[in-house]
């Protein structure tokens, strides 16, 4: 959810990367429920933090605890910003209940990235031949 939030903040300001310590595909109710405000992540990867230490990232998020601790180094400038969001995927309850969670932290994901963009990229040009990179 925070990819596809990034992209729409950013849109052409940002590189946007997405990856987790583990890869399991993208939450079918993580697409759902971003689906309901307009936002597709259908076509989003679930990629390996590993694929990506050769980039020179400017930014690293992380998004939970665990990915904070089990984060690699990234040998760049990076500056990391770390937040820790509920994991959605973790609810217990019913169906309705589950879709409340996810839509709970959608709703949080979206103010931090909606925040975190308009407080590093505002200055950003976006015809910027090198746009900023961000995990």
């Amino acid at each position: 959810m925070a990819e596809g939030f990034l992209r729409h903040f950013a849109g052409d300001k940002a590189e946007i990367y997405s990856a987790g310590i583990e890869t399991h595909g993208v939450n079918p109710k993580a697409i759902a429920t971003m689906a309901e405000i307009g936002i597709d992540i259908a076509n989003h990867t679930s990629n390996n933090v590993n694929e990506y230490t050769a980039v020179d990232f400017d930014y690293v998020i992380t998004v939970c605890d665990n990915a904070q601790e089990s984060c690699p180094y990234f040998p760049t400038k990076a500056q990391k910003f770390h937040y820790n969001f509920p994991d959605p995927a973790k609810a217990i309850g019913t169906e309705e209940e589950i879709k409340a969670e996810f839509a709970k932290v959608r709703e949080m994901i979206k103010t931090y990235c909606a925040d975190f963009v308009m407080h590093n990229f505002s200055g950003k040009s976006i015809s910027s031949a090198d746009p900023v990179n961000c995990l």
